[in-house]
């Protein structure tokens, strides 16, 4: 009983003690954001909207900028062994040395000084051009054999068309590295920049190198890419006779295979063709024109082989004991 009473006036005293300690320590609660802080914040948000985002600038005008560590790095990051002198002339545009010298004229300096002892990509440019159509050219004949010249025009038209080239080089890096008179660059210097590089790349390390390059970055866009979405043909069904001619093979018969919802807004035919009374191809559509149109585009697939189940392209690194890749896709 006396031990309890004791423990209890201990607590009291104690309770006591804390009180009288917590009444000399003032909290002050800090909430981490300073007052003027939404002011400036609703006033900087106004001033954007009214004026708008500010302009693009360079990668060589923003800080910690070194332009030949940035051309090896690209090197190094690609794995080829580029020639610097090369590469770097390859980002070198007409436009950005014009702009450059009407520069210096403006601050009043004269001929002598304003000269620039830079060349600029137009030679890389016309080499890398004429590789590019040349090696992809090649390059399609090898992996479709069956396919018109007309179709391997088209394809080629499609890799070497500015927004596959552009997409390309962007993803490559090549944008913040290209030297030009407007930012952001425009899509036809880069464009130019890319073919470039690539002509930068035949001269350093020869046609070899700059296949596999090609083989590797431009070819790869035609996986999932439909023969059609790249080849208009306005007449299928009159391209399908012609190939059948050409083969000796008789003239294809459409027949209707199947209809659904043949009443109402949104019809549905299939359409086959048959050619000595075998199934070529069939194809689907809101009318029977278009049904018969489709199975000829279908049918022209097979007998070009781009279909969507064709055998995968091969993008393995040549072996020691294979042939070159220009040799084998110029033998093919």
């Amino acid at each position: 009983m006396a031990s309890g009473l004791l423990l209890n006036r201990g607590v009291l005293t104690l309770g006591i003690h804390c009180q009288r300690v917590c009444r000399n320590v003032s909290v002050s609660q800090v909430r981490e954001k300073k007052r003027w802080m939404k002011s400036y914040t609703h006033l900087m948000a106004k001033k954007l909207k009214l004026e708008g985002p500010p302009a693009p600038k360079p990668r060589s005008l923003q800080p910690q900028w070194d332009f030949h560590a940035e051309v090896q790095a690209f090197s190094s990051r690609l794995q080829e062994n580029f020639s610097l002198d090369a590469l770097k002339r390859a980002f070198i545009n007409p436009c950005y040395l014009q702009a450059e010298l009407e520069r210096r004229r403006s601050l009043g300096l004269d001929s002598e000084t304003t000269a620039l002892a830079l060349k600029d990509n137009i030679q890389l440019r016309e080499k890398g051009e004429g590789f590019t159509k040349s090696f992809l050219s090649d390059w399609c004949r090898a992996n479709f054999p069956r396919l018109r010249r007309e179709g391997v025009e088209s394809v080629v038209a499609h890799l070497t068309s500015s927004p596959v080239v552009t997409y390309v080089a962007r993803n490559l890096g090549i944008e913040d590295l290209t030297m030009s008179a407007e930012c952001p660059v425009p899509d036809d210097v880069l464009h130019s920049t890319f073919m470039a590089v690539i002509g930068a790349l035949e001269e350093s390390s020869g046609a070899e190198h700059a296949g596999l390059f090609l083989r590797d970055f431009l070819s790869t866009q035609l996986i999932g890419k439909d023969l059609f979405d790249m080849w208009t043909v306005v007449d299928p069904m009159g391209l399908l006779v012609e190939e059948l001619t050409q083969r000796n093979l008789p003239l294809p018969e459409p027949r209707l295979v199947r209809a659904a919802g043949a009443s109402t807004v949104l019809p549905l035919y299939f359409v086959g063709l048959y050619s000595d009374k075998k199934l070529l191809a069939q194809g689907p559509g809101e009318t029977l024109v278009a049904a018969e149109e489709e199975a000829a585009r279908v049918a022209l697939r097979k007998l070009y082989g781009y279909t969507e189940n064709h055998r995968p392209f091969d993008f393995s690194p040549l072996q020691p004991h294979q042939q070159p890749l220009i040799q084998a896709v110029s033998s093919n």
